[in-house]
C-alpha cells in the first residue's frame, strides 16, 4: 500500500525544538561532515564509538547510528555495544549496511545486528538486497542495483526486524513492509560529495527521535528525513559550481530549512 508523505517543515521544526541527540559510530572518512549536517538540521551529534563507553552513552542518546563504512576491531565491539544498549532501552537506531554483499567482515557484523532489531535500515538497492540474501552487494559502495528491485527486499528485512527499511537512489523507496512512501527528489551532485549518504542515516536518527515525542510514526517520520534532505539538496545544487560549493551550500541549506 501506497502512503503519501506527513507534513515533512512540521516534523523538523519539532526536530529544531527537541534537539535530539544522536550518537554516531559512523566511518572515518565522514564524521566531521555527518556532525556539520546533524547540527544544522538542529540535532546534536556525539561521535562515541569506544568499547565501555559506547553502550552507556546508547542509554542516554536520543538516537543511534551504526554505519558500517570503516569497521575497525574495536568499532565493532563497541557497535554491538550501542545497538543492544538501544535495543534494551527502545531509543531508535539506524543500521547502515555499507558495502554489505561484497565485503566478508561487514557483512558478518550487519547479520549480527540485525538479530538486534534496528529500528530504521538505510543503505542503497545493492546493499539492501544483499542483507536480504537477494544479492551479492555492488560496485564497493555503489549501487549495482535500481530501487524499485530492492523493493521486495526492502519490505521483507522490515517486517523480519519490525523496523523500518530506507531504499535510496533518485526516486528513495521507504517501508515497513506493509506500507510504502516513494520520496522523489534530491541531486546528483550528493552522490560526488563523500558522506552524502552515510549523513542521511544520522538524520533519519533525529527525524525518529523528534518523530516519536509527536506521536508520529516512524515510517512517516523516516519518509520525512529523506523528503528534506533531498529539498535541501536541490536548493544546493541548484546555486552550487560544483561538488564542492554543493557541500557547502547543502549544509547552509540544511540550516535554514525548518525553520
Amino acid at each position: 500500500m501506497s502512503r503519501t508523505i506527513v507534513e515533512p517543515p512540521r516534523l523538523h521544526a519539532a526536530l529544531r525544538e527537541s534537539t535530539p541527540l544522536v550518537q554516531c559510530l559512523t566511518n572515518a572518512v565522514v564524521s566531521n561532515f555527518t556532525a556539520n549536517v546533524l547540527l544544522a538540521v538542529g540535532a546534536a551529534p556525539a561521535m562515541v564509538d569506544i568499547p565501555g563507553e559506547a553502550g552507556p552513552f546508547a542509554r542516554v542518546a536520543g538516537a543511534v547510528l551504526i554505519n558500517l563504512g570503516t569497521p575497525r576491531e574495536e568499532q565493532r565491539i563497541a557497535m554491538r555495544e550501542a545497538a543492544g544498549a538501544a535495543s534494551s532501552t527502545g531509543a531508535p537506531w539506524v543500521l547502515d549496511p555499507v558495502a554489505v554483499g561484497l565485503l566478508s567482515v561487514r557483512t558478518a557484523l550487519a547479520d549480527e545486528l540485525l538479530a538486534l532489531r534496528p529500528t530504521v535500515i538505510r543503505g542503497n538497492a545493492s546493499e539492501i538486497r544483499a542483507l536480504a540474501g537477494a544479492g551479492t552487494g555492488g560496485r564497493g559502495v555503489d549501487a549495482v542495483d535500481d530501487v524499485e528491485s530492492a523493493g521486495e527486499a526492502a519490505a521483507a528485512l522490515a517486517r523480519r526486524t519490525g523496523g523500518v527499511v530506507a531504499v535510496s537512489g533518485a526516486v528513495d523507496l521507504v517501508t515497513d513492509g506493509a506500507s510504502t512512501i516513494r520520496v522523489p527528489g534530491g541531486d546528483e551532485l550528493l552522490t560526488r560529495v563523500t558522506g552524502g549518504g552515510c549523513a542521511l542515516g544520522a538524520v533519519v536518527g533525529a527525524f525518529v527521535a523528534a518523530g516519536r515525542a509527536q506521536g508520529t510514526d516512524d515510517i512517516d517520520a523516516v519518509a520525512a528525513a529523506h523528503a528534506v534532505y533531498s529539498a535541501a539538496a536541490e536548493r544546493a545544487a541548484a546555486a552550487a559550481s560544483g561538488p564542492g560549493t554543493f557541500a557547502a551550500r547543502f549544509v547552509d541549506e540544511l540550516a535554514e530549512a525548518g525553520r
